[in-house]
């Protein structure tokens, strides 16, 4: 009767557990698309891009025509005239009128257009910090994201650790209790299951940590923590590093936004030499004036153009010159600076993926000899040929050959993502 009441139990739980909802899973493509959408620091980087594109419309509308409307009342005592602070005095008449103004600058004798294309320029880099930004965040995701594999990795490890220290340590307090071991085996499995449930614990604190990290990479809570996919080992690198340095000086993107920078630098430097070019600009005036006093005619109507050409202003227009000179000079040597640091960087990260690799090698060796170690351990053990050291060295040995198997295995990702991001490749 009672077990049929078990089995009736079980019965009726067993369409609760089907039914309970899978935990979902996280992809890295997905970490990186939510990081791209929720990253608050991408989303200032395209502010701030657009905000330089608009610059070059703040400059071209010098160039265009300005119009306005004016209405405009005057009550003076007739005739009245301005006396003091010009070299004229103008007759003010009680009046009311309307009318429009026009004025436009015909030309600048192309200074303007240098502004508008160094402004441009400015803008073309704004969108090259974007890319460099949007790269950044990608690798911070992937970072993060394979640093929690790793960390699920090594728990992995801690937790078979655990459950086979736990079983040899009961059959050794079996031994000992039918005097077929000593006390001394006894306390060596004892220290190594503690020995592994340290490592268990620290284990668990590391995965919890990578998964904070990626989320503050997302952007995002991560409650609950998904599954994250495992992804497939990258291949080695190329062999040619000299190849791979050129790619990067082509593509990186804070490379070419520095060299567009320089680029508009220079062109605003010429645009300061280009200070003493005369100014041609035209103006247009017309209007009624239905009310005032007698001498002002019902209709007006004006054109002017004028002429400005600099002569003096206190060395204003040399200074000007000689600071964007300066600022284009400080350009190029950002931009060769800037080089020598990516070409040093391609070759560390070209350097540190390489090693990656063999160390992977290495360990997954490593990994097998230790494997095969341990099982000849435990059977000396178990025959009596082996002490107890000799296990648990062997224990110890195959423990930390599976956590640095697993290390190397996802350091291999990431270094593998920091070498394309060196190249400009993300």
């Amino acid at each position: 009767m009672k077990l049929s009441l078990l089995l009736a139990a079980l019965s009726a739980l067993l369409p609760l557990r089907a039914q309970a909802p899978a935990m979902a899973t996280l992809s890295l493509a997905q970490a990186q698309a939510a990081a791209a959408h929720n990253r608050p620091k991408l989303r200032e980087q395209a502010a701030i891009a657009a905000e330089a594109a608009a610059a070059p419309n703040l400059l071209r509308a010098g160039l265009l025509p300005q119009l306005s409307a004016n209405l405009t009342g005057v009550g003076a005592s007739n005739p009245s005239r301005i006396a003091a602070g010009g070299l004229n005095n103008p007759v003010i008449y009680s009046r009311y009128a309307n009318g429009l103004n026009l004025s436009e600058t015909l030309t600048d004798f192309g200074r303007t257009g240098t502004l508008i294309r160094s402004s441009r320029l400015l803008a073309r880099a704004s969108q090259q910090d974007v890319a460099t930004e949007r790269a950044v965040v990608r690798l911070e995701v992937d970072e993060a994201y394979f640093g929690t594999l790793q960390a699920q990795a090594v728990l992995h490890v801690a937790q078979q650790a655990v459950a086979q220290r736990q079983l040899i340590a009961r059959q050794i307090g079996l031994l000992a209790q039918n005097k077929l071991r000593s006390d001394l085996d006894v306390s060596f499995a004892q220290v190594n299951l503690a020995q592994a449930q340290l490592l268990l614990s620290q284990a668990q604190a590391q995965v919890q940590s990578g998964y904070d990290d990626l989320a503050l990479a997302m952007g995002t809570r991560l409650d609950p923590q998904p599954v994250l996919q495992d992804q497939t080992l990258p291949p080695p690198p190329a062999a040619d590093l000299a190849a791979l340095v050129a790619e990067a000086l082509r593509q990186r993107p804070e490379l070419l936004a520095a060299g567009l920078d320089l680029d508009a630098t220079q062109a605003y430097a010429r645009a300061e030499r280009e200070l003493w070019r005369p100014t041609l600009s035209a103006a247009a005036a017309a209007g009624l004036t239905p009310t005032g006093a007698a001498p002002l005619p019902e209709h007006y109507a004006a054109l002017g153009l004028n002429l400005n050409i600099p002569v003096f202003n206190g060395g204003l227009f040399a200074a000007r010159r000689a600071q964007a000179t300066a600022a284009a000079s400080a350009s190029q040597s950002r931009l060769d600076e800037l080089q020598h640091q990516v070409t040093h960087d391609v070759q560390q990260a070209w350097l540190k993926a390489n090693t990656a690799q063999k160390q992977l090698d290495l360990t997954q060796q490593l990994q097998q000899q230790a494997a095969l170690a341990m099982r000849l351990a435990q059977s000396r053990y178990q025959l009596g040929l082996g002490t107890i050291v000799e296990l648990s060295q062997a224990q110890l040995n195959q423990t930390q050959a599976d956590i640095a198997e697993a290390e190397a295995r996802y350091a291999c990702q990431i270094a593998s993502d920091q070498l394309a991001f060196e190249l400009g490749r993300i």
